[in-house]
């Protein structure tokens, strides 16, 4: 029996440390999707942290060809990662040193596991909020474009630092996020632009897809937590001292600082 609280420990002492791993080793790597959200599981259940939220990672093709899977997964993202705009985000160690620019939906109402997927108007429903976000990921894994979906999946889909900025103040619900522009800035400078067609075709398809997704494997998703939907833009490369700021149009900016 694959040992989940084993790998937990040891990617979160890698964690702490910002040292890397090859991969698991055998007796604690999970071979298949559903042990990797249980490893996972794991890794929040030991970190001492809160959960405040969850990200998808590779919703573009770009980014499922980039680190090997062949479509998005999901991770937790801890409270204690967690920071607000204007924040100084430190990079240290980081191997993967880029930010990404992404929606995230606040929910207000719980969704747990059912029999019935969730369309994308139950999804949405369920959603008080939106806020902009700006993600630094990093992996735990030397090289993490070998390791495969279900070890990505145990390390909480490359979560490290969220940067996420207070709700939307503007009416949005009416908004095709799908065509909306999203540019990303560095030093002043723009250096990315994309749209939310970069995330599954469309945020909202993204958010209901990841609460299918955590509904099915991660015991479904509470009121007062969030999901951050994949990146509109291709991340930016950072380093310490740059100044980022993710620009949405209508619908605000955010900024932090590389430490």
């Amino acid at each position: 029996m694959t040992d989940h609280a084993a790998a937990a420990d040891l990617l979160l002492k890698n964690w702490a440390a910002t040292t890397r791993i090859a991969e698991l080793p055998e007796a604690m790597r999970p071979m298949s999707r559903a042990a990797g959200y249980e490893a996972a599981a794991a890794v929040a259940a030991q970190s001492g942290s809160a959960v405040a939220g969850w990200k998808i990672a590779a919703t573009s093709e770009a980014g499922q060809k980039h680190i090997n899977v062949d479509g998005p997964i999901i991770g937790r993202i801890l409270k204690s990662r967690l920071l607000p705009e204007g924040a100084s985000v430190p990079l240290g160690d980081n191997i993967m040193r880029v930010a990404e620019a992404e929606f995230a939906f606040g929910f207000v109402k719980d969704l747990p596991p059912r029999s019935q997927p969730y369309t994308q108007e139950e999804a949405l429903d369920a959603v008080g909020a939106l806020h902009l976000s700006i993600e630094v990921p990093d992996s735990r894994y030397a090289d993490f474009t070998k390791v495969g979906a279900a070890q990505l999946i145990a390390d909480t889909a490359c979560a490290s630092w969220l940067v996420l900025g207070p709700e939307v103040d503007r009416p949005w619900r009416g908004l095709d996020l799908s065509a909306h522009a999203v540019k990303g800035l560095l030093n002043g400078e723009v250096k990315a632009e994309g749209s939310g067609k970069a995330v599954l075709g469309d945020p909202r398809k993204a958010l209901a897809w990841f609460v299918n997704e955590a509904a099915t494997y991660c015991g479904g998703v509470k009121a007062g937590q969030f999901v951050t939907t994949g990146t509109c833009i291709v991340p930016m490369a950072v380093k310490p001292g740059d100044a980022v700021t993710v620009d949405y149009g209508v619908l605000g900016t955010i900024d932090c600082r590389i430490a």
